[in-house]
């Protein structure tokens, strides 16, 4: 028996404003804190798994509900668009939702944004949806695969067509479905080691496994803070892929590290458990003062958040340096919903150029015999292993070099970290060990 809260529209309403965030171009983790923050920890789970599901089946829940318009979906005005969204997700995706719940509440927020006539519109498509749900099923298809997949998936063409012509069409379909899959919380040690974090975890009643390749523990929680060790700074949350850079740097115990696009500074806390100081710089003082917070709470106080911008380092020459550029963040779909909406062929044409020039100008600060770092959490070869060679053309003191101790199978053919997230169940990453000559 399933039994509903008051009115049921907390929630909805909550998912609704994410939506509408998203869409107006804030990050979805930014528009969540935005939305939830009044609300218990239950409707918080049901508004994030609703705007995040919506998110990652548009467009198949366009293609079901368009079906159901008599005019068409293009003339269905944008805010109701997202209150069908959320309608028809609750009706074909969470079974723990009563039909006439998702109905009610969906006709609910309708008022709210055009009256009755709005309300009665939402109303008809949507009990249209239940007494006909397998005419309203997306076609299985013409035009080929990637049109297919694209629209069974809800992921732009364009990349969908470039990931067949990379890694084929079956292991696009595992891409995609990872895409679509909720990601699970890992935590990394911080002020306590691994095996000490596993031991409290499962002491304290804490659902844990270990992450692939080791890389930290997958908890079966879904708030970091309600973890026992949190506020102790025992643990950072990061996926393992991002954990596993750490281990590819390889960098030697003692050195100074300068992090030039630091925030939120998670790599910061991993790479300087075993270094001299770590020079953490971000130019948002928001993203700074965030940074430093976490520092604060499970840094090994040798990290230092600095506002700079990465094409004016703030640092002398230094053993050591990481570039985590900007970049497409194709790899980390399954956990940024939003934003494979916001991805365009321009902008991966303008993010490649600004890496260029971010390599560039960090390679400067890089001492004699030093490493320059460089990663991304993207999927794209323009972005990765030939924005590499790219550098390596224009600046012949440095070289690539491998790490002797990472494990082959997470390696690209020169020997980079290569991270796909359909072949290693995590998020996708990419990095570069650039050695500078002495």
């Amino acid at each position: 028996m399933v039994i509903m809260k008051a009115d049921g529209l907390a929630a909805r309403r909550a998912a609704l404003q994410i939506l509408s965030d998203v869409r107006e171009g804030r990050p979805f983790d930014a528009a969540l804190d935005h939305a939830v923050g009044s609300l218990d920890e239950a409707d918080r789970r049901l508004a994030h798994e609703m705007a995040a599901g919506v998110l990652r089946q548009q467009s198949a829940l366009d293609t079901r509900l368009g079906a159901l318009v008599p005019r068409g979906w293009e003339s269905v005005a944008p805010a109701l668009r997202d209150v069908l969204r959320l309608g028809a997700f609750q009706l074909t995706a969470l079974d723990r939702v009563p039909p006439h719940a998702a109905v009610d509440t969906s006709v609910s927020l309708a008022k709210t944004i055009g009256g009755a006539r709005a309300g009665g519109f939402v109303n008809g498509v949507l009990r249209n949806l239940t007494r006909l749900p397998d005419a309203a099923e997306p076609p299985a298809g013409g035009g080929g695969a990637a049109p297919r997949l694209a629209a069974r998936h809800s992921h732009p063409l364009w990349l969908v067509l470039r990931w067949i012509a990379r890694y084929g069409e079956e292991a696009t379909a595992e891409l995609l479905e990872w895409n679509n899959t909720r990601p699970r919380l890992v935590l990394q040690p911080a002020r306590q080691g691994l095996e000490e974090i596993r031991r409290e975890l499962v002491e304290g009643g804490v659902e844990v496994e270990p992450a692939p390749f080791g890389a930290g523990l997958i908890v079966g929680r879904s708030r970091p803070a309600e973890i026992p060790g949190y506020e102790a700074g025992a643990f950072i949350v990061q996926d393992p892929a991002q954990a596993l850079l750490a281990w590819f740097a390889d960098l030697p115990p003692g050195a100074r590290l300068y992090d030039a696009c630091a925030a939120p500074g998670g790599k910061s806390i991993t790479l300087g458990r075993g270094l001299a100081s770590v020079v953490a710089a971000d130019r948002s003082p928001a993203r700074v003062e965030r940074m430093a917070a976490n520092f604060r709470r499970a840094g090994s106080g040798r990290e230092y958040a600095v506002v700079a911008d990465a094409g004016s380092p703030p640092v002398r020459p230094v053993e050591a340096v990481l570039v985590d550029a900007p970049c497409l963040g194709t790899g980390t779909f399954g956990r940024h919903p939003d934003a494979r909406w916001r991805v365009t062929p321009q902008a991966l044409a303008g993010l490649v150029e600004k890496q260029a020039e971010l390599l560039a100008r960090s390679a400067e600060v890089v001492a004699p015999g030093g490493l320059l770092i460089y990663s991304t959490c993207s999927l794209e070869p323009e972005e990765n292993e030939e924005q590499v060679d790219r550098f390596l053309d224009a600046h012949p003191e440095f070289q690539r070099e491998t790490s002797d101790t990472f494990p082959a199978a997470l390696t690209s053919p020169k020997g980079d970290l290569m991270i796909v997230p359909q072949r290693h169940h995590m998020d996708g990453a990419y990095a570069a060990r650039l050695r500078r000559a002495r």
